[in-house]
């Protein structure tokens, strides 16, 4: 079973569209340079906690160094969210606020790590698909397993038929 009822969130399509754009389809195009080179977005890693950084039109993704590359690779996504989709300071916004960029930068980093149009080609019914993921996207095992888990819980959507019978 490849995904037949599967249908994307408005998040999923947008971030297919922007790699699509930038000629991004095969998982080995999703280097952390390139997608930060595409954004004008310069990347580093320091002994850290991860962070974006915005300064005029300068734009910097730290990445933690002392974390393996997998796991810089998926501070790098949660990050890029905050590039592309946030703006305030996090240490002065609203709890709330602050939590709701938090899940959206989660979601986010599901959908542009394991992008659509790049795991559809997969078959969710083979027992070692986590694996396979993590191995060809370099995403954790946990980041895997949750984008399974929430393609699966995904509500069908009907197709409404054209006809009239």
């Amino acid at each position: 079973m490849r995904f037949p009822y599967y249908t994307t969130t408005t998040l999923e399509d947008l971030i297919t569209h922007w790699y699509k754009a930038h000629n991004f389809t095969e998982p080995t195009d999703l280097s952390v340079h390139n997608i930060g080179f595409e954004n004008q977005i310069f990347i580093n890693c320091r002994p850290t906690q991860a962070s974006y950084m915005k300064v005029g039109n300068f734009q910097e993704i730290v990445l933690d160094s002392r974390l393996p590359h997998i796991n810089q690779r998926e501070q790098f996504f949660h990050e890029l969210c905050h590039a592309l989709r946030h703006a305030g300071r996090q240490l002065i916004m609203p709890k709330d606020f602050y939590a709701l960029q938090e899940r959206d930068a989660r979601h986010f980093t599901l959908y542009a790590s394991l992008p659509y149009h790049m795991i559809k080609e997969y078959t969710l019914s083979d027992p070692e698909i986590i694996n396979l993921w993590s191995q060809d996207f370099n995403i954790p095992l946990e980041v895997c397993q949750e984008r399974l888990e929430k393609i699966k819980r995904r509500p069908i959507v009907p197709v409404k038929s054209h006809f009239i019978t």
